[in-house]
């Protein structure tokens, strides 16, 4: 079975009957759709994704069956550049990179230049007529493929590459002589010798295999995995490995390279956008070695820098380029993120892939493009991330609010954060961990960063530039990033930075805007996004195009609001003992619980009456006619007892009690496993006042909004944890009853349905009995993957990383709901339930209502409603027409 598929300039068809990316990886199979459609791509192969699978599990033996092929593949790549691998005169060199299914920027492995040795070093010099080019190419080998193979820190070589450019009295690689090179060259040599104990390797085909190898054990690098972990890609996927000719960007000021997008990734404005750099390779653009400079004149001149644009320096290879921009995006129909190279005044192309881009960005683009009749409605639709509109739904900096200005870098990725100065990926994990807000100061982030970047508010590098590790891993994260800000001095051994003149101890706090690169001191207030322009014209495709109903979990006049300007169609779960901890409350809360007698329970309830009519009237208010599903008190009492002396001294005053009576008290009310204990409706059958006092307030906010405003009022009352049919039918009795005395106390009445949240297995396999007396369902995914997994979400965390890291489990299964599991549960409780009740009203209020692989499963069973967090309500907005969507 053929492995290896050829591609590019010269090859022939062979690159052209795979474009799988499952088989060729997303780089390698749109270097050989780009082939196909006669773009200039230097020749090269690829080895198939299955390899890399077979590599980390057989090892090297696993090389053997496609020796022949790669040699093979070789052999074309000479034939169509009429050089020859390792030879001294007219060597052929080759880069070898990995290539993923899907974009990992930075993650795995790259190898420029191979093939280069002490005697083709000096062939290539010769053919070039570029000795320096030559010296300049052998010195990034060598440090390259110590790094990756050889794996000697990277660090190493940058130390002694910085001390010879001090010693020469020089700022950048490029000002470094032949003399400085063969320098550099021999002291990189004697690193190598140091650190591996042996000399470099001057076999050419030593080179190629070993590389090979490293591409392919870097899909398992710690990185790697993280990245994975954190986007959702399945490790069986592997990485193809591509291995290409060389071309040089490198070789003079004719010579360039670049990355350039075909609409801008951070506002999705259709303009070309991008940086480059003559005389320099690829990683010097992306590693921020050197600082890059403009695509385009307007944007330099937007910016008001002084070097030339690549359109003003190249006009006639930026010409080449742009023709490329608008093929490449009527090819694909969607924005494309380029990689290119010049090499004396000719136009190469490395790279074409989907861009990544902000949410704003992505927006836009999804609206221009139907405007441009590139893409239709539902293309644009499902194409988009839902969670990544959660960059736009939260704050940004408010421009009135004063503020001291530190310095400014790059915009790399918009939105405004504020956090304490960390210098390190372990300090920010660490910090973040602990609950604090943290901004990741580096000289420039690399992949190994990941973890840090992931966690940490904001990002801010001294150096790179818009394409940068740090702004392209940012901006697909939805982290707000300054990148290349110069008057940044960091030192990381001390533990500090200047900027400004200002200096900044760790843990110092900063705020960075990455919509226009500033920095400022201190913690900025912030303001409310703007949901109109293409965010609106977006949810109301959404909105055309789904099913499900969208509510959201809020139970404060805040939260409702901003569900309500989100788009919630009403409260999915409405949780009422988040109510009781305020501090006008609690008091009277504690004294019901540790009352002797029912009397005393009431009269401590009777305070909280008014204060929860209140607030129900406010919600009902808020949510104008919409329904409203209010969960009962559901959590133990112990929950709201005191827990400090001094806590413990004013109830004992207050109650007119012994404080150690009450301490006693607190101490008998203790449980030992909360979660499973007496609580939800348990509370209601033994202390039926509770409730009791919980419904007359419902009832009497009902009727009020509904009397005084004429507005419509849609209550559905929950009652939490039932497992047992009776416990549902006594508590529905008891609201009855309430009800039928409130309506005739007020001359009024309101309708108002009762049902249950099924959290409980025991739930999900009786929900035809359960039905009887219960007028809807909601799936509390929360406690129903707890109670079913056996797992405590609050100590999950110490192990399920493990899990989902030895491939256990796909997904934590409280993020994403376990469809093998749980989700038969609420699949077998929803047919049981509709048996009985064939106009039961079925949804889920756990934290699953706002994840798009959640909502597409409830699409898929038919319930009515996702309930979700306000600021995740127009994610689910949007995945749930993607749900409704996607079987098309």
């Amino acid at each position: 079975m053929n492995s290896v598929f050829s591609f590019g300039s010269g090859i022939g068809p062979e690159g052209a009957l795979v474009l799988d990316k499952r088989v060729l990886g997303g780089k390698g199979a749109n270097l050989a759709e780009m082939a196909q459609i006669g773009l200039p791509v230097p020749p090269g192969f690829t080895i198939a994704t299955g390899e890399c699978l077979a590599f980390l599990e057989q090892g090297r033996a696993s090389l053997g069956r496609i020796r022949d092929q790669v040699v093979k593949a070789l052999e074309r790549i000479e034939q169509a550049t009429g050089k020859v691998f390792g030879d001294p005169d007219d060597p052929l060199l080759v880069s070898v990179r990995s290539g993923a299914r899907v974009s990992m920027p930075g993650m795995m492995d790259t190898i420029l230049n191979l093939g280069i040795n002490d005697a083709t070093v000096t062939g290539l010099g010769q053919t070039s007529g570029d000795e320096r080019f030559a010296l300049d190419s052998y010195r990034r080998f060598i440090q390259m493929y110590s790094s990756v193979v050889l794996e000697i820190e990277h660090g190493v070589f940058e130390a002694a590459l910085d001390r010879i450019k001090e010693d020469r009295g020089v700022d950048e690689d490029i000002d470094l002589r032949v003399e400085d090179l063969r320098g550099v060259i021999a002291t990189f040599k004697d690193l190598v010798l140091a650190h591996h104990g042996a000399a470099f390797p001057q076999d050419v085909q030593e080179q190629l295999w070993t590389a090979i190898e490293a591409v392919f054990r870097s899909w398992d690098s710690p990185r790697a995995k993280v990245y994975r972990r954190l986007n959702d890609i399945p490790g069986d996927w592997g990485t193809a490995v591509n291995v290409q000719a060389m071309v040089f960007g490198n070789l003079g000021e004719t010579s360039a390279t670049g990355v350039a997008f075909t609409r801008n990734p951070a506002t999705g404005e259709k303009a070309y956008y991008g940086e480059w750099l003559a005389n320099a390779q690829g990683e010097d653009v992306v590693a921020g070695i050197r600082t890059p400079q403009y695509l385009t004149r307007a944007a330099r001149e937007a910016a008001g820098a002084r070097l030339p644009s690549m359109q003003e320096a190249m006009p006639k290879a930026y010409a080449q380029l742009a023709e490329v921009f608008e093929l490449l995006e009527r090819h694909y129909r969607d924005m494309q993120d380029i990689e290119f190279t010049v090499e004396r005044g000719k136009l190469y192309l490395l790279q074409t892939r989907s861009g990544k881009r902000t949410a704003k960005a992505a927006l836009k683009i999804a609206v221009d493009m139907v405007e441009e009749s590139l893409v239709d409605e539902v293309t644009a639709l499902l194409r988009l991330d839902p969670a990544s509109l959660d960059q736009l739904l939260h704050p940004s900096l408010d421009p009135n609010a004063p503020r001291v200005l530190l310095g400014k870098g790059l915009p790399a990725s918009p939105g405004a954060a504020s956090g304490g100065v960390v210098f390190d990926a372990e300090t920010a994990a660490r910090w973040a961990e602990l609950g604090e807000k943290v901004i990741l100061v580096r000289h420039e982030t690399s992949p190994d960063d990941i973890h840090g970047m992931h966690v940490a508010t904001g990002i801010l590098t001294a150096r790179g530039g818009m394409t940068s590790h740090a702004a392209v891993v940012a901006r697909g994260m939805g982290r707000p990033c300054v990148a290349g800000s110069a008057s940044l001095k960091i030192d990381p051994v001390a533990r500090v930075a200047e900027i400004g003149g200002q200096r900044l101890e760790e843990g110092a706090f900063i705020t960075i805007d990455g919509s226009t690169g500033e920095v400022f001191l201190g913690e900025l207030p912030t303001i409310l996004p703007n949901l109109s322009g293409d965010f609106a014209t977006v949810m109301a495709w959404a909105d055309k195009h789904r099913r499900l109903k969208i509510r959201t979990n809020a139970e404060t006049p805040l939260d409702c609001e901003m569900a309500r300007r989100f788009g919630a169609e009403g409260v999915g779960l409405c949780r009422t003992e988040h109510m009781f901890f305020d501090e006008s409350r609690i008091l009277a809360m504690r004294q019901m619980i540790l009352a002797d007698s029912e009397k005393e329970r009431r009269s401590a309830l009777d305070q909280l009456l008014p204060e929860q009519r209140a607030d129900f009237r406010r919600i009902f208010e808020i949510m104008e006619g919409l329904p409203v599903t209010i969960r009962l008190l559901d959590p133990p009492l112990h929950e709201f007892l005191p827990h400090t002396d001094s806590e413990l001294t004013e109830l004992s005053r207050a109650m007119g009690i012994d404080v150690e009576q009450v301490r006693h008290r607190a101490i008998e009310l203790t449980e030992t496993n909360p979660m499973l204990g007496h609580r939800g409706c348990r509370l209601g059958v033994v202390y039926p006042e509770i409730y009791e006092m919980q419904a007359r307030a419902i009832f009497e906010a009902a009727l009020e909004v509904a009397g005084e405003a004429g507005m419509a009022v849609c209550p559905e009352i929950m009652i939490p944890l039932v497992g047992l049919p009776h416990e549902l039918e006594s508590l529905k009795d008891t609201l009855y009853r309430v009800a039928e005395v409130v309506f005739a106390e007020k001359g009024e009445r309101i309708a108002f349905s009762v049902g249950t949240m099924i959290e409980l297995p025991r739930a999900a396999l009786v929900a035809d009995e359960i039905a009887a007396s219960g007028e809807f369902f909601s799936f509390g995914t929360n406690d129903l993957t707890q109670t079913t997994l056996g797992i405590s979400r609050d100590d999950a965390a110490r192990f399920l990383g493990a899990y989902v890291e030895k491939g256990i489990i796909a997904k934590d299964p409280f993020v994403t709901l376990d469809i093998e599991g749980v989700g038969k549960l609420i699949e077998m409780a929803s047919r049981k339930g509709r048996e009985t009740r064939p106009d039961l009203k079925l949804g889920i209020c756990g934290e699953h209502g706002g994840d798009p692989a959640t909502i597409a499963f409830c699409e898929e069973i038919g319930l009515d409603y996702v309930s979700a967090s306000p600021f995740r309500v127009p994610i689910a907005r949007l995945a749930a027409a993607q749900a409704a969507l996607a079987p098309l």
